[in-house]
C-alpha cells in the first residue's frame, strides 16, 4: 500500500468517526448481545439491542476495531435506533455490495456509510467493516427467536 494509497483511505471523516463513537456503552439486560470478530485483522464488535414493537429500541455497542471498522460502528450507532430487522438486513447487504461489487453506497438511514467507499479496494479491510452491521442482524434474529419462545 503506497503513502498515497493510505492517505485516500485514511480520510479526515472516517477518522473523525472513528473518533466519536455513538452508543458506546453496553446495555443492562438487553434482548440480545451478539460479538462479531474478523479473523484476518482481530477486530471486535460487540453489540447489544432492545426491542419494542418490531423495531430497535435501544442499541449499545463495544468496538475494538481499526479505523473503517469503527468509521462502520460510528455510523450504524448513529443510525440503527428506530431500524427494524428488513432495515438493517438491507444495510448489510447493500455496503456489501458496496465493497464487493462496485455498488451504490447504502441507502438511508445508513447513506453515511458511502465514506467507506476508497476501501473496496482494500479488500483485507472489508471484514472489519461490516462487523457492525452483521452483529447487529444477528443480535436482531436473537431478540426476535427469544421473543416468539
Amino acid at each position: 500500500m503506497s503513502d498515497s494509497d493510505l492517505i485516500k483511505l485514511y480520510s479526515g471523516r472516517i477518522l473523525e468517526l472513528a473518533a466519536d463513537m455513538p452508543r458506546s456503552l453496553r446495555l443492562d439486560n438487553p434482548d440480545a448481545s451478539v460479538t462479531r470478530r474478523s479473523p484476518l485483522c482481530g477486530s471486535t464488535v460487540t453489540v447489544d439491542i432492545r426491542l419494542a414493537d418490531g423495531q430497535i429500541a435501544d442499541y449499545g455497542q463495544d468496538v475494538k476495531a481499526c479505523a473503517l471498522g469503527q468509521a462502520a460502528a460510528s455510523v450504524v450507532g448513529r443510525n440503527i435506533v428506530g431500524c427494524s430487522r428488513a432495515q438493517v438486513e438491507r444495510a448489510r447487504d447493500e455496503l456489501l455490495a458496496m465493497l464487493k461489487e462496485n455498488g451504490p453506497p447504502p441507502s438511508a438511514p445508513f447513506d453515511a456509510l458511502e465514506v467507506l467507499m476508497p476501501a473496496r479496494d482494500f479488500r483485507n479491510r472489508h471484514a472489519s467493516i461490516m462487523l457492525a452491521l452483521e452483529a447487529s442482524v444477528e443480535a436482531l434474529e436473537q431478540a426476535e427467536n427469544a421473543a416468539c419462545a
